[in-house]
């Protein structure tokens, strides 16, 4: 039997009906709120930001005002708690953690890079000292595990007037850092001095000794040798860094 067409109205109707299941459809959306398969790709300049309820910005990601690109956590209050990458000076993505105060508490090294930054280490010292040899004598020992590019030496010679001496320091049987002196005309010298460590020489975790030398290089006087101390510290600068 032959198929008899629709009238008029009925095929009005369907077409009604498949216009309403078709907007009902458009209008129906997954919840924006998951991620389930793929990757969020956030490029030319773009970030990714989550703020607090009083507005202030918790975790950011992506490049910032100044044309790096980093990542960084803060408190509530919105100060720095943990960043990568926002040191603009150097460039270098230091990885960096902040205290209440603002204060940078743990870093890598700025310009070394395998090379702690912070925190500084102290290595242990002895506080006191005399010698009246004039052939060189070995006043401290200490023993450092490499962390650091820089040591930071702070110490004093002292000797009567008219007596001079010198004090070197050696690692190894290699002297690093300058000989420091006490001229026959002083009776103190305060010595605040920062000694870059070659990275050839001492790669992260070597262990080594460190030992000051001394000796009186003129007078009869006794000096003595007060190590205050010796840290493992930043470098500062970049030739700090070779």
């Amino acid at each position: 039997m032959a198929a008899v067409p629709q009238d008029l109205l009925d095929r009005v109707r369907a077409l009604e009906r498949q216009v309403r299941e078709l907007t009902g459809r458009a209008q129906m959306r997954p919840a924006l709120d998951k991620i389930l398969h793929g990757d969020i790709v956030i490029g030319e300049g773009g970030r990714i930001i989550a703020q607090a309820p009083n507005g202030n910005r918790i975790f950011m990601t992506g490049q910032t005002p100044e044309g790096d690109w980093a990542v960084g956590m803060a408190r509530e209050t919105g100060q720095a708690a943990l960043t990568v990458g926002d040191d603009v000076n150097t460039g270098g993505q230091m990885v960096r953690m902040f205290n209440r105060a603002g204060e940078v508490i743990v870093m890598d090294d700025a310009y070394a890079d395998g090379y702690l930054g912070r925190p500084w280490v102290p290595i242990p010292c002895a506080p006191l000292i005399q010698f009246s040899n004039d052939e060189e004598f070995a006043l401290y020992s200490g023993n450092m595990l490499t962390q650091h590019k820089v040591l930071r030496v702070n110490m004093q010679i002292s000797g009567p007037s008219g007596t001079a001496a010198q004090v070197v320091m050696r690692i190894g049987n290699t002297q690093y850092g300058p000989t420091w002196t006490l001229s026959s005309s002083a009776t103190v010298r305060d010595i605040n001095e920062r000694v870059p460590l070659p990275a050839g020489d001492f790669p992260y975790g070597r262990e080594a000794s460190v030992v000051m030398w001394a000796r009186r290089t003129s007078g009869s006087g006794t000096c003595t040798l007060r190590v205050r101390g010796l840290w493992g510290v930043n470098t500062i600068t970049e030739p700090e860094s070779n």
